[in-house]
């Protein structure tokens, strides 16, 4: 990240001392927390805005040391769990949020928006998404048919690219293309106990643009009641 630091050493000791987190902005914070202590050299900023016209987005984090920055979407999807982890120890109690079709939805609208706001040649993007829900990061069986979040799967294995259609096309704002091909591989993050306990995460990297590279983010998302931009 940001030239400085690879991902795969952040993810390992994350997982090590924070196996679990409360909230997605928990999991914002420590992450950014723990790359300034590997490497004090690097800047993070929080919900950093990024313009575009009369337009404003908010990206999650924004890592940057030297002439080299990146931008990171995270997501956090759980399903219920409660028990005591981490150093030192934690109560948890975690919500399940059943609609599972809306997280992949929101998932690819992140990379979208990464792919947007990495036009500018200097930074790179990643998303990331960590969840207990094995309905994420399983292959759906045969039987599943025709539901409306179909082409925004991001199963094991899958591909995502081009243009990907909310229920067959009938609810256009939720349509999003990416220019992009992103193939989906789901890590272990951390092993817990009790039914939830296992953790898993994918991540994305969005590779920076070569066009309009003054131009940091396009035109936000419409907001709607069944389609919030965030």
């Amino acid at each position: 990240m940001a030239g400085r630091v690879p991902l795969d050493d952040v993810i390992k000791e994350l997982g090590r001392r924070r196996p679990v987190f409360h909230s997605e902005a928990d999991l914002q914070h420590s992450f950014a927390r723990l790359l300034w202590e590997l490497e004090p050299d690097m800047q993070s900023r929080l919900e950093v805005p990024q313009r575009h016209q009369d337009r404003t987005e908010y990206l999650d984090l924004l890592c940057f040391s030297g002439s080299a920055r990146t931008a990171i979407e995270f997501k956090y999807f759980t399903r219920r769990w409660t028990g005591t982890a981490g150093t030192p120890p934690e109560d948890y109690a975690l919500k399940g949020h059943a609609a599972t079709d809306l997280a992949r939805l929101h998932f690819v609208r992140d990379i979208a928006r990464l792919e947007r706001f990495c036009r500018r040649t200097d930074q790179n993007g990643l998303a990331i998404m960590l969840t207990n829900d094995p309905a994420l990061w399983t292959v759906p069986g045969p039987g599943r048919g025709q539901t409306r979040d179909r082409e925004f799967r991001i199963h094991q294995g899958r591909e995502l690219t081009g243009t990907l259609l909310w229920a067959g096309g009938t609810y256009e704002p939720n349509t999003c293309t990416l220019r992009g091909t992103y193939g989906l591989d789901w890590e272990p993050y951390s092993e817990l106990e009790g039914v939830g306990g296992e953790f898993r995460y994918v991540a994305v990297h969005v590779s920076p643009g070569q066009d309009e590279p003054d131009d940091p983010a396009a035109p936000g998302l419409t907001q709607t009641p069944e389609n919030p931009a965030r």
